[in-house]
């Protein structure tokens, strides 16, 4: 029998799937709840309410046990931190560019079921809902001009980029061809057009309507930044002593680097040694590259499985796929549908590149396939009864996921998958670049000077070209990479420190649990118990691990 906060939980994800249709099929949940998403003041108000509603409910009822324990911590932590940015007014500010609702349109529409008639029918459906969502979408930005809660000018500069750039790299087209001369093809491309039509409109009204009340600064400030961060890591934030936290782990990442690099060209800076591999034979075609990620995903998950987890042959499907005329700089991952009759996903945006120098991608694999997200998320929707509706498929924490993978790429490291001192380098540059995002996030948006020594070098306060030239010499990322990072961190306050903050909170709990087991310490059935509790806020990590 369900307990009432497991059937409370199962309520609350079918009622947020019938406000929020758009969302529940990007996430796969099960049911038939239409297509387009409302994303006016009036419906956001609405699905605020049943979080409300909800947590109300939740804080009344009885648990009948540790699941129930659990899915109630989770769940009033996710919808109090929920409640905190609306009441704040910043759904008002519904724009956030590369990750945002912009691109997510694209997504939508590519994680739609296809093969069968039926099939085809959903993805003509969602791209026909697109010009009404996004009419939807204006009304709740108006009402950001209205209330002075707007975004700053270089969002919006880069979000009338994004949806022209939709609209004219065409990016349905390769649905339109994929599905040939079938019955729907007039009407697919129809939706297609009118797709087109309403990505340009929205680019000009942000242009022309919405620009010239976008705010100034990109940073948000100390208060709203410390209730992004909040809901990003599932913990308060101590802003300060992270920021020099953030400052240490770089400069201990910079001195392992350089030994590394020592072991590939004696005598050569990181830089030198970096444009030393990437003009070493690196990949020069899309077919050759998409092969290389699937081998590396396939041959990740035979070599944990049962050995440092037990994969469910569910998860061993993992789909790979390559992003075309997407401005996400960085790769990702989707998780399966509720029913895992759609796989799990990785997406990896090619840009505008021809050459892949896949010795600083390999540490990626882990983090977005095998032992990171795929296992993570993946696990969770096939938790079975133990873990509630809500823990399932509306509770991540990037927090959570973003620290579990970059704790994945660390245990590659641990059980020795970067024999090869390149592979271990670009691990240790994608680890430097995760440190930079603390302190340029942090620094950035608090206005917090640079160290003495930092402001030296870069500069005493942070900018978006300081931004830029940390990330790009300290942080080591490509250069494909680097200006769709910033624009990142400008728009989704929080998020960037959560990849090594999280880490921070897994490393620390996978510690405390050696020192109390001691010589009996099982590292695959502390794996297994970690991803068997679900999403849990950082705050909560260490806690509900040791219990």
């Amino acid at each position: 029998m369900t307990s009432p906060i497991f059937a409370l939980a199962d309520e609350y994800i079918t009622s947020f799937a019938r406000l929020h249709p758009m969302a529940a099929g990007s996430i796969g949940i099960k049911g038939d709840f239409g297509v387009a998403s409302d994303l006016g003041p009036e419906a956001e108000a609405e699905r605020a309410q049943l979080a409300r509603d909800t947590l109300a409910t939740l804080r009344a009822l009885d648990s009948t046990g540790a699941a129930d324990d659990l899915a109630r911590l989770h769940m009033a932590e996710r919808l109090e931190s929920q409640l905190a940015l609306y009441d704040a007014g910043e759904w008002r500010r519904a724009l956030r560019v590369p990750y945002g609702f912009i691109q997510s349109l694209c997504s939508y529409v590519d994680l739609a079921p296809r093969g069968t008639e039926d099939q085809w029918r959903t993805t003509v459906a969602r791209i026909r809902a697109i010009p009404e969502m996004l009419a939807t979408w204006r009304r709740t930005m108006d009402a950001g001009i209205e209330a002075g809660q707007t975004v700053a000018k270089r969002q919006v500069a880069e979000g009338v980029k994004q949806a022209r750039r939709n609209a004219g790299a065409r990016v349905f087209d390769k649905h339109v061809k994929a599905y040939g001369d079938g019955p729907q093809l007039r009407d697919l491309a129809d939706a297609a057009e009118a797709a087109y039509e309403a990505f340009n409109a929205t680019a000009a009204y942000l242009e022309t309507d919405y620009a010239p009340h976008a705010a100034d600064r990109d940073g948000v400030g100390e208060e709203r930044y410390l209730l992004h961060a909040r809901n990003t890591l599932g913990a308060a934030l101590d802003a300060r002593d992270a920021y020099a936290w953030g400052w240490e782990e770089l400069h201990r990442i910079e001195d392992e680097m350089a030994a590394e690099a020592a072991k590939i060209l004696p005598g050569a800076s990181v830089d030198e040694v970096a444009a030393h591999l990437d003009a070493a034979d690196p990949l020069t075609d899309h077919d050759a590259y998409l092969t290389w990620l699937t081998d590396r995903h396939q041959s990740s998950l035979e070599a944990l499985d049962g050995v440092h987890f037990d994969i469910d042959p569910r998860l061993m499907n993992l789909d790979v796929e390559l992003v075309h005329g997407s401005s996400a700089g960085s790769p990702y991952y989707t998780g399966p549908s509720e029913d895992l009759t759609r796989p799990g996903r990785t997406w990896w945006p090619v840009a505008e590149r021809e050459h892949f120098a896949v010795w600083r991608e390999l540490t990626t694999v882990f983090h977005e396939g095998v032992p990171g997200h795929h296992l993570q998320i993946g696990q969770t929707k096939i938790a079975g009864d133990g873990l509630s509706r809500f823990a399932k498929n509306s509770g991540s924490i990037s927090g959570h996921a973003e620290g579990w993978a970059l704790y994945a790429e660390r245990l590659a490291d641990d059980l020795g998958w970067h024999s090869d001192p390149a592979t271990r380098l670009g691990m240790l540059k994608g680890s430097a670049m995760r440190a930079a995002r603390v302190v340029i996030d942090i620094g950035w948006h608090l206005d917090l000077p640079l160290p003495a020594a930092e402001a030296a070098r870069h500069g005493e306060r942070w900018n978006f070209e300081v931004a830029l030239e940390v990330l790009r010499e300290r942080g080591g990322i490509a250069g494909h990479r680097a200006h769709a990072e910033i624009v990142r961190y400008a728009g989704w306050p929080g998020q960037a420190i959560c990849y090594k903050l999280g880490e921070r909170a897994w490393l620390a709990a996978r510690d405390e649990a050696k020192a109390a087991a001691g010589a009996d310490f099982d590292l695959k059935a502390w794996h297994t118990r970690a991803l068997s509790l679900g999403p849990i806020g950082l705050d909560n990590l260490a806690a509900v691990l040791r219990g």
